[in-house]
Formats: C-alpha cells, sequence, structure tokens
C-alpha cells in the first residue's frame, strides 16, 4: 500500500470549506496595486527599524483569493510532506516495514481505495477553515528545481483584507501597510539571516524524519487527555494533538521549534507596531482588533483550535513580545541583535518565558 494525499480532494473540500461571498473585481484589482507598493515600502519600513536586510531580492506581494491560498499551501504541504509519505509507503517484500506490514495486513482493503481521499479531505478541511481566516503569510519555501516566480512570495488573501476592513471600518491605506509590514517582517528574518531558512527546515524535518504512526501513541495519548480532563486539567492547550502525539525525541525538537516561533511572531507584532508608526495612526487600534479577534474563539472554532495547537500559536506572540522587551530593557538592541548570529544564539522555549536565563547566558558567552 502506497500513502499519500490526493490533493484534488483538499482542493475541493477546501473551498467548499472555505467559500467565500463574490468580491468586486475592480475592488480587487485596487488591492492589488496598492500591495504591489506597500510591499515594497513595508520592506524598506523592516529594514530600517530591524536592521535586517534581503539577501534575496526585492519583496513580491501576490493578491489571491482563499482558493490561491489553498493552493500555494497545498504545494507547500506536497514538498514537506514527500519525504514522509515515501517513509509510509511499503518498502520492498525483501523488508516489509512495520507499519508497512500491519496496514497490508489490516487496512489495505480499505485504506487502498479510501485513504488517499479521507487524508485529502482531512487536509482540506483544515486549509478551508483557515483561509476564512488568514490575512497575510509569507512563503518560506523554496524548492530550487521548481517555478522560482511562484515561490518567496508575500500572499495577501483578498476578501478577508476587505472583509477586515469593511467589518471594523479600517482606513484602506493604513491597514494594508500594517499588515505588509508584518508580512515582511517575517520575509526579512528568513532572508536576511542566511542560516535561518535552512535551521528551521532542518527542524522540520527532524520532525518527519521521525514520525512512527504507532496506533497505540494515539490510544495512549487519548487516555492522557481523558485523565488530564478528569483531574480538572485541559489536555488540548500546550500544542494540541502534535504535542500529545509527539515521541520524547520529536517534544524536543518541537520545543525548539516553539522557541523559534515564539521569537519570530513576536518580533513580528513588535516591528508592525513600530515601523512605520507615524504613517499609520489608526496603528494602536489595529493591534486591540487583533489581540481580539485572536481570543474571541468560542463554539467549534475554539475546539478546532485546540486540537491544531492554535491557543498555543496564539500565546506566542505574547511570550515573544515579552521577551524582547524583556532583552530590551536588559541590553538594548545591540544584546537583542544577538538572537541572528548564529543557531546556537536563538532562545529555547524555557529561556523566552524567563528571559533572564538567555541575557545571562548571552553575557556569559561575551565576557567569555
Amino acid at each position: 500500500m502506497s500513502a499519500s494525499v490526493d490533493w484534488d480532494t483538499a482542493r475541493g473540500v477546501a473551498a467548499k470549506v472555505g467559500s467565500a461571498a463574490d468580491v468586486d473585481r475592480e475592488a480587487i484589482a485596487t488591492l492589488s496595486s496598492d500591495m504591489i507598493s506597500l510591499t515594497s515600502q513595508a520592506e524598506e519600513l523592516v529594514a530600517a527599524e530591524t536592521g535586517l536586510v534581503s539577501l534575496a531580492g526585492p519583496a513580491r506581494g501576490r493578491v489571491t483569493d482563499r482558493a490561491g491560498w489553498v493552493d500555494a499551501n497545498l504545494a507547500s504541504f506536497d514538498r514537506l510532506t514527500r519525504p514522509l509519505l515515501e517513509k509510509l509507503s511499503d518498502t520492498s517484500d525483501d523488508e516489509p516495514s512495520r507499519i508497512g506490514a500491519m496496514a497490508s495486513k489490516v487496512f489495505e482493503p480499505v485504506l487502498g481505495r479510501v485513504g488517499p481521499k479521507f487524508a485529502g479531505a482531512e487536509v482540506g478541511a483544515l486549509l478551508g477553515w483557515m483561509s476564512g481566516r488568514v490575512i497575510g503569510q509569507y512563503d518560506l519555501l523554496i524548492i530550487e528545481d521548481e517555478n522560482p516566480e511562484a515561490q518567496d512570495l508575500v500572499y495577501y488573501v483578498g476578501p478577508n483584507v476587505m472583509a477586515m476592513e469593511k467589518r471594523y471600518g479600517f482606513p484602506p491605506k493604513e491597514f494594508r501597510l500594517w499588515i505588509a509590514i508584518h508580512e515582511c517582517t517575517h520575509r526579512a528574518q528568513f532572508t536576511a539571516v542566511p542560516w535561518l531558512r535552512p535551521y528551521f527546515l532542518s527542524l522540520v524535518n527532524e520532525l518527519m524524519d521521525d514520525v512512527d504512526p504507532d496506533p497505540g501513541r494515539l490510544l495512549k495519548a487519548a487516555k492522557t487527555a481523558m485523565e488530564k480532563k478528569r483531574a480538572g486539567i485541559e489536555g488540548l492547550t500546550d500544542g494540541g494533538l502534535s504535542q500529545m502525539l509527539a515521541s520524547p525525541k520529536q517534544q524536543l525538537t518541537l520545543d525548539k521549534v516553539s522557541g523559534l516561533m515564539s521569537l519570530l511572531e513576536g518580533h513580528g507584532d513588535i516591528t508592525m507596531d513600530r515601523a512605520g508608526r507615524h504613517l499609520i495612526p489608526s496603528q494602536p487600534r489595529f493591534a486591540r482588533v487583533f489581540t481580539q479577534r485572536r481570543s474571541s474563539a468560542t463554539g467549534p472554532t475554539k475546539v478546532i483550535q485546540r486540537l491544531l495547537g492554535f491557543e498555543a500559536k496564539l500565546a506566542q506572540y505574547e511570550e515573544g513580545e515579552k521577551f524582547i522587551l524583556a532583552v530590551e530593557a536588559a541590553g538594548g538592541r545591540e544584546l537583542f541583535d544577538q538572537v541572528w548570529s548564529s543557531p546556537d544564539s536563538l532562545p529555547a522555549i524555557d529561556e523566552i518565558r524567563l528571559p533572564e536565563l538567555w541575557i545571562s547566558r548571552m553575557t556569559a558567552s561575551t565576557n567569555s
């Protein structure tokens, strides 16, 4: 049995889940024109604020609809999961894998036909739900042998941008520059720091390499969650199913990812509020609305966020910001900029939560 995902099914399910009302084409054209120029302006503002100057050429902004955003992310999923899917596929008859042997005996009659479609439906449902909430995104995956024009893009989901502007009465030019600054900050992080992209992808590859889809692990995770629930502890708030199903080795890698993402998300939020502040008088209101929006999910949305670990991601913004402010208070921009010097200088998740640990480590390293 060959492990795979039916990407066409994923695309179809995402389109149904993430369908949006028709958007005025003229308004989209205006938004597209704005975001091309505002992305260039935002890149300059980010460089002036952070000192991070991209080594990959000018940033390119692209306005897309929800389906276009889904397609871009399906392409990223495809790139990331190729090694994993190859691993989960059957090996030769001489050396059957444990998973392959079990699957061929138990699940092949069914999963051989519907497995890829079921996996596609799951991915599609996730991306469809997300496509209705995402405002912008930087595509950090670059595969050298694939079309460069379709990579290293700063995406803006047109219907969602305009829906936010309409719902909250945001001044369009200010709001559009503000979100462009956030996404260009993420691009600067990954294109101005030469080692950061390969380091991040190495962590992703570690997680993929260590995947062992043992059904017993799922049962054990479910049992642990129920035990926590009976004890009055919420079992899905520390990273969702990914944390619950991770092996001890994967937990260590996830801790590195959590520390890195807290740093990058906090840095993105602080930069979007500082860079170009003189050009964005409405910035404080934008920040308040987005903070409320991140924490106001209820009902099914809340459940989805817990399952996927989004609540942990939301905490990363706040923890990352507090870390950066504490470091700047202790040693200014010069001390904070040490985070970009090497992977060893990145804060671990415990150092994000207790900045004094990182400050002491960096100070000791400088004085030695």
